[in-house]
């Protein structure tokens, strides 16, 4: 039953990436920690192994036939992604998970009141 959930929780996520351009661990990580019971570091690290194959290739092609792709800014923004991934990765280990889930839901919660007020 937990592998039928994770599907659908991959069906959900990847329409709604795919939907809206947005990176499907605004949805995944919420739902690993509330309905999987993972950690706040065990969500985030899942999340970053499921979004790169089929979010980054698929959805990108998708995209990228229609015209809808900057490949330029796309090429930068990845090499400053690359980068500040290492990071944040890295000094995410120094920080308490509570610290971390708070972080993460102030985020959240900016992002949501912004494009409300927007």
């Amino acid at each position: 039953m937990v592998n039928a959930g994770l599907f659908l929780l991959g069906i959900f996520s990847g329409t709604v990436s795919g939907f809206l351009g947005i990176g499907g661990a605004i949805i995944i990580i919420p739902a690993l920690i509330y309905f999987f019971k993972m950690t706040q570091y065990q969500a985030q690290g899942t999340s970053l192994a499921v979004l790169l194959p089929p979010i980054g290739l698929v959805a990108f092609w998708e995209y990228y036939k229609n015209g809808h792709v900057e490949l330029k800014i796309a090429f930068i923004i990845a090499i400053g992604f690359l980068f500040g991934g290492f990071m944040g990765a890295y000094a995410v280990q120094y920080i308490s998970g509570g610290i971390l889930k708070r972080i993460f839901g102030v985020f959240l919660l900016i992002i949501a009141v912004d494009m409300i007020m927007d």
